[in-house]
């Protein structure tokens, strides 16, 4: 897994795995692997898939890596506790999954809490495991 710096100020771990690696086949598979791990979490929560690539694709003027194939983000929370207001700044969390030719590329924005930025980087780790 890479860490990266996005913009200057966004850290986002990284992990790029070739499509021959892992047993899922597409961006939707790995969606659903990913969503099973949310839903087992004791206090994580499942709120919804969002389409990138469509969305993207539909607004007239957009811009688009011509590499990626697809791209969605599987959104949740931990939200186990709200010690502030803003907290909610960086909630919900998302991971996302981007399908290149000979690739999937999942990523994430850094966890403002150490044991569960350590849950979802194993979550992502053990893609390579399915």
């Amino acid at each position: 897994m890479e860490k990266t710096t996005l913009m200057d100020k966004y850290p986002v771990f990284s992990l790029t795995v070739a499509k021959n690696e892992i047993s899922q086949k597409s961006v939707d598979e790995i969606i659903e692997f990913f969503k099973a791990k949310v839903e087992a979490h004791p206090f994580a929560t499942f709120i919804a898939i969002f389409d990138h690539y469509a969305h993207t694709t539909s607004i007239a003027d957009h811009v688009l890596d011509e590499n990626i194939k697809a791209a969605k983000n599987l959104v949740f929370c931990f939200g186990k506790q709200l010690p502030n207001s803003k907290m909610l700044a960086v909630r919900p969390r998302s991971l996302g999954v981007v399908e290149f030719e000979e690739s999937f590329e999942i990523s994430f924005m850094e966890v403002p809490n150490e044991a569960l930025q350590k849950v979802v980087s194993e979550w992502v780790e053990s893609i390579k495991n399915s």
